[in-house]
């Protein structure tokens, strides 16, 4: 276990989905995990929880349902980006559905989850509780920042470590039946569902599009050209 320059990581950590069926040690999953509840969390309340799925028979099981996901949600994926080649396309496509069939085949699959907090409007003034719910909706999107920059720690760790692997979050469309195989209470949601194992591609450089386009200064209409 090296140390690893922080930038290499984020410049090559590329999404993978091919993996070998060597075995990861004890050491690196713990390496990982550990690197991943040193992220932050709203509130510091740490209320993250990570399943570590590797017995084969769980993961065949898991595998099932993504699968089963994966072709609810595949309709989206038959549509290509303009920022896209055709080229760039079809390997994306082809990459993408050899995990929808192969899941089960990485070494260890990573549930990252959220256990619920307690919050209580209870004695709320009444204008800031009707704010309150009238932003709800958009209150509701705020949960992943207490998960997924630990599930950021993970990716990097892993490429840190030789290893690779890729954020997905289809198997929610079937949550409830993911929840049943791992042994999840129903109030702990899951937030991404992680394939690691050491990688049969290469990793990086990522490319990515300009900042340009996709970074402002003060206002929308204005592009960042630092």
């Amino acid at each position: 276990m090296a140390e690893f320059g922080l930038f290499e990581a984020i410049y090559s950590a590329r999404a993978m989905r091919l993996f070998k069926p060597d075995p990861i040690p004890d050491e690196a999953i713990t390496r990982i995990l550990d690197a991943a509840i040193r992220a932050p969390s709203a509130g510091n309340a740490q209320h993250w929880a990570f399943v570590v799925i590797r017995d084969p028979e769980q993961r065949r099981k898991i595998g099932a349902i993504y699968n089963k996901a994966s072709k609810v949600v595949g309709w989206f994926y038959t549509q290509r980006p303009a920022e896209m080649s055709e080229e760039q396309w079809q390997r994306f496509i082809k990459s993408g559905s050899y995990l929808w069939e192969h899941m089960d085949e990485a070494p260890v699959l990573l549930l990252a989850c959220l256990q619920p907090r307690a919050r209580s409007t209870e004695g709320m003034p009444l204008d800031l509780l009707t704010k309150f719910n009238d932003a709800l909706p958009r209150l509701q999107r705020m949960a992943g920042a207490s998960i997924y920059p630990a599930v950021q720690n993970i990716i990097l760790t892993c490429r840190a470590l030789g290893l690779g692997t890729v954020l997905t979050t289809n198997h929610v469309v079937y949550e409830d039946e993911i929840k049943a195989v791992v042994g999840l209470p129903s109030e702990v949601q899951t937030y991404a569902l992680m394939p690691i194992g050491y990688p049969r591609g290469k990793f990086g450089p990522v490319k990515r599009r300009p900042l340009a386009e996709v970074a402002f200064l003060d206002r929308w209409d204005n592009s960042w050209r630092g």
